[in-house]
């Protein structure tokens, strides 16, 4: 997470242990269809594919076979997250988030809400940003400092015996600091080898910018698993798909406020406070970007509540939580830098 992007804020800081909000297992919605398969093996894309692209419909998914990355799908997902209407994860494959963002980026410019990518959104997010939307990245001795931890513990008492909860390889830490799905990253560098400082990658020329105002509103829509942000003059800010609890567990109504922000939280489940089933003993897991709450916690006014970040991105708006609300790392390390206490955060 970057560090200097919270500094800078000037936010006071809650304390980092929390007694978070729920499991830290994101459960399938069983009324939403699958998301798209990865490839096993990602076929290729070429750089020069994506930086050209022109808005064609995506062809339909032949039953059987594994989706794959799309041109235009991805040099249009690379456009929304640099205008800040984050499509979550960038896949190439499209989706409910990438629908919600295209919705969104609609209304700000006065389109029809369709949510559906079509040449006249292409034409208004190229001209927007004419910019190249894949950049080179060289890996450098401290992307592979890690640590790497291979496939971590589902336990939360396990969890808890590690010094940090780090990214299992660094493919996965590559693909999140360029807010990737693995896949797309090995599509656009195939035969790489990412473990090795000194290469030389291909990755999505995101850009790691703070929102261009402080934060006055945060609007959470539970129906449309949404999170939009606003300035003092209610001008939108940022929009980014978000889990936000479940039936069994819902998310609050009405209004609340940020308390604080906990940069590189830890993860506290304490059978006192919580009354989900994970054991009759207290546990905390140490920071990390892979912890149940991902790389920042921003507290609510309602005990045990917050929005944060997640061990698994490509989740996100796909999946229940247990009541708080899940965005991707980069998307929550964004907001947080802009929040201040006080903040109203509404829930509808």
């Amino acid at each position: 997470m970057s560090k200097s992007r919270l500094a800078a804020s000037a936010l006071p800081f809650i304390a980092a242990a929390l007694t978070a909000c729920g499991s830290p297992a994101e459960t399938s919605r069983p009324e939403q269809p699958p998301a798209a398969a990865q490839p096993t093996a990602p076929a290729a894309l070429t750089r020069e594919a994506v930086e050209s692209a022109v808005f064609e419909t995506a062809p339909a998914p032949v039953e059987g076979q594994p989706a794959r990355p799309d041109a235009a799908t991805a040099r249009a997902q690379i456009l929304l997250d640099r205008a800040n209407f984050s499509p979550g994860v960038i896949d190439g494959l499209g989706g409910d988030n990438t629908r919600q963002a295209i919705a969104a980026f609609e209304k700000a410019a006065g389109l029809p809400q369709d949510g559906v990518l079509d040449a006249e959104v292409f034409r208004r997010l190229t001209a927007g940003d004419d910019g190249r939307v894949l950049t080179d990245y060289t890996i450098t001795a401290a992307d592979m400092a890690g640590p790497f931890i291979g496939q971590g513990p589902a336990n939360l008492a396990d969890m808890a015996k590690l010094q940090t909860v780090g990214y299992a390889t660094p493919l996965e830490m590559l693909a999140e600091k360029f807010h990737m799905t693995e896949g797309l990253l090995q599509a656009l560098n195939p035969g790489v080898d990412f473990g090795k400082t000194g290469q030389t990658i291909v990755v999505a020329a995101v850009a790691q910018t703070d929102l261009a105002a402080d934060v006055a509103h945060i609007v959470v829509d539970k129906a449309e698993r949404s999170v939009r942000v606003y300035d003092a003059s209610a001008r939108l800010l940022a929009f980014y798909p978000a889990t936000i609890g479940s039936s069994a567990r819902p998310a609050p109504s009405g209004e609340l406020s940020v308390v604080g922000v906990a940069p590189e939280p830890n993860y506290t489940y304490d059978p006192d406070r919580v009354s989900y089933d994970r054991g009759d003993r207290k546990v905390i897991v140490p920071p990390g970007p892979n912890n149940p709450v991902g790389s920042v916690w921003i507290d609510l006014s309602r005990d045990t509540y917050g929005i944060h970040g997640t061990p698994d991105p490509s989740k996100v708006g796909k999946t229940f939580s247990s009541g708080c609300v899940r965005l991707t790392n980069w998307d929550a390390e964004q907001l947080a830098s802009k929040v201040k206490p006080g903040v109203r955060v509404t829930f509808r």
